[in-house]
């Protein structure tokens, strides 16, 4: 049973939101392609980043934990994790986000960006010798900038407020993977390449992480529904104009 520990985690992070998916009155089961394609392609360089740093030594899996399936080095349920997780927390923005706009926290846009932008840039360069927090550092500072200043996002406020409620899920289900409820942690980290600073068994830098990948998955997913929008739209006008009734419908 201890073998399934990792799979079950995953599990009962994802059943719940994947049945209300089905919802008629959320129906984000309609938007299961948009999300797919958001979710692998953030998980790319993420997983590529997770494997970098389980071979350096800085982190590393506890197999009695997982079903034994390793792939470039990570457990399969570690590579599961980068759908299942974000899947959850994508569902809950979009739910949301569809019954409370909340679009009076787009002014507080500049003062997230340029805070957090801060705040990182002094842990990073206070603790260059520390991998995990300085790479976490680097890649969140890049992705608000991205976001903030290029992209443009007006959701970025309300996305962190809604980071901010999943945390009361992040810390039941990262607390076991850091060894809460547990005899032994299913994930370990070398004490040499983070702060130190832990949320009860959470290292502080895994919240920033799972910050970063969150914002990413929500801008492609946006991204990708833009796309299939406007495809539909694309198809409706043609077929008008083959009958130009369907225009009225």
């Amino acid at each position: 049973m201890m073998a399934y520990t990792y799979s079950l985690i995953l599990f009962f992070t994802v059943i719940i939101c994947f049945i209300a998916s089905f919802d008629r009155r959320i129906k984000f089961h309609k938007h299961f392609g948009s999300f797919l394609k958001a979710a692998v392609l953030v998980a790319i360089p993420f997983i590529a980043w997770d494997v970098w740093f389980t071979a350096r030594g800085v982190w590393w899996f506890n197999t009695n934990y997982t079903l034994g399936i390793v792939i470039a080095g990570l457990p399969l349920e570690e590579m599961l994790f980068f759908i299942f997780i974000p899947f959850s927390c994508i569902f809950t923005y979009y739910t949301i986000d569809k019954y409370y706009r909340w679009e009076v926290l787009s002014a507080f846009n500049n003062l997230l960006a340029f805070v957090s932008i801060i705040v990182l840039s002094v842990a990073g360069l206070l603790n260059t010798d520390k991998i995990y927090t300085l790479i976490t550092a680097i890649v969140t500072i890049l992705t608000l900038i991205y976001l903030h200043f290029i992209a443009k996002a007006a959701w970025l406020t309300k996305a962190s407020a809604v980071f901010t409620l999943l945390m009361l899920g992040f810390f039941p289900v990262n607390g076991i993977l850091t060894g809460s409820f547990l005899e032994n942690p299913i994930v370990n980290y070398n004490p040499k390449d983070f702060l130190g600073i832990r949320m009860f068994t959470i290292p502080i830098e895994d919240a920033v992480y799972g910050y970063s990948q969150f914002l990413l998955v929500i801008y492609f997913f946006k991204k990708f529904q833009k796309q299939k929008n406007y495809e539909n739209e694309s198809v409706n006008h043609s077929l008008a104009a083959y009958d130009p009734e369907l225009e009225n419908k």
